[in-house]
């Protein structure tokens, strides 16, 4: 696997001090959030805490880790490897205490006032919306506070599905079916599919099947669902699981969203690159 990362890490400055050894670091991360072990606690041989700890808040910032990503999607992309069939959901996971004292002044660029943490009944939470292929890999992640809402979140995750060709041409950015529960079923989700020609498989909730009905002829037809292409959806199900396999990722006790955003950024390059 590290002979894909290896070429794709940035490069060391052009001033300065020289990069500490990208493999340990890259490593030194990937152990932290497998094992969701303080930061201390990272054993010698991974090197210095606070250099894995800087390097992924600086990555973070810079979109090194969402240009990385992008980079395996590509190549995998070249090779016929992604099944563009697309389902789209998302995840509660609790949050730490150790999460909760963010301070509000000096947060970096792109971080989040509220650094997507909500309070519900039960405590603080993150909520993690990503699509996912038909092989059940990560595709785009995007996080809010835990009591929002799935489907206004819904084009900023289809936004960051951004493939680049390894050739000329525009990036890839529109699957050929997009599958997505109950949650996702308004007007205004269809509309933008409709709009984009994706074809969009997502079956009406209760209530909006019984307000067409009373509506009768006025209500129009009801929009196409195909059953057999929704059992699909449980792909994204399946990577969810895969995800919260690194505990890291299953409890979020990073203080700053980016953080935490970027842990899923590389999880999902160890799965793409792994393939």
């Amino acid at each position: 696997m590290w002979d894909r990362i290896e070429p794709l890490m940035p490069a060391d400055p052009v001033r300065g001090r020289r990069w500490a050894d990208h493999r340990r670091t890259f490593e030194a991360i990937a152990w932290k959030y497998r094992a969701n072990s303080p930061w201390r606690d990272l054993p010698e041989e991974l090197g210095s805490f606070q250099t894995a700890h800087k390097r992924l808040i600086r990555w973070a910032v810079d979109g090194t880790w969402e240009m990385i990503l992008a980079a395996v999607l590509a190549a995998a992309d070249a090779d016929g490897d992604i099944d563009w069939t697309v389902s789209v959901d998302s995840t509660v996971v609790r949050a730490h205490q150790h999460a909760a004292v963010a301070r509000k002044r000096g947060r970096p660029a792109r971080e989040s006032p509220d650094h997507a943490l909500g309070r519900s009944r039960g405590g603080l939470s993150i909520k993690v919306h990503l699509a996912a292929d038909g092989c059940a890999r990560p595709l785009a992640f995007t996080v809010t506070a835990g009591q929002a809402g799935d489907a206004p979140a819904f084009e900023t995750v289809m936004s960051r599905i951004r493939v680049p060709r390894t050739g000329l041409g525009r990036p890839r950015t529109r699957p050929l079916t997009v599958l997505a529960d109950r949650a996702y079923s308004s007007r205004a989700i269809r509309s933008h599919l409709r709009r984009r020609g994706i074809r969009s498989v997502i079956p009406q909730t209760s209530d909006q099947v019984g307000h067409r009905l009373r509506k009768g002829r006025r209500g129009g037809r009801p929009p196409a669902f195909d059953i057999e292409a929704y059992k699909q959806r449980n792909t994204v199900e399946r990577c969810i699981n895969r995800l919260k396999q690194w505990r890291g990722l299953a409890t979020r006790t990073d203080k700053l969203a980016i953080a935490y955003q970027a842990a899923f950024h590389l999880a999902g390059i160890l799965t793409w690159a792994r393939r």
